[in-house]
């Protein structure tokens, strides 16, 4: 069965940083592509980082250049690294994997609240 568990969220100013996590059980993260997605209320839910088998990381220009996406394969854990976060990052965060970068695949993490302060 495969779990994922995202943490990390929390409230900060403009202009700020947070480090998502995702720890996945019941998988690898080496060996399966994974994505960060985000949905801000009355929104639909939205990519915000990609990284699939081979090949580089995927962004949307929303973040691209201030949001950074990784693994660490001996934590079998993805992170979301952001930063110069904006108010319209504010939202609910969650770690997806089993699909690829047009597509989500079916299995989500709970999600974690960023809320970017003006």
């Amino acid at each position: 069965q495969v779990q994922l568990v995202e943490s990390g969220g929390g409230l900060v100013q403009a202009g700020g940083s947070l480090r998502l996590s995702c720890v996945a059980s019941g998988m690898l993260v080496s060996l399966n592509a994974m994505a960060w997605y985000r949905q801000a209320p009355g929104n639909q839910r939205e990519l915000v980082a990609f990284a699939g088998s081979g090949g580089p990381p995927i962004y949307p220009n929303s973040v691209k250049g201030r949001f950074t996406i990784s693994r660490d394969n001996g934590k079998n854990t993805v992170y979301l690294q952001m930063n110069s976060l904006k108010p319209e990052d504010t939202a609910v965060y969650y770690c997806n994997t089993g699909g690829n970068y047009k597509r989500a695949g079916t299995t989500w993490g709970q999600g974690t609240q960023v809320t970017v302060s003006s």
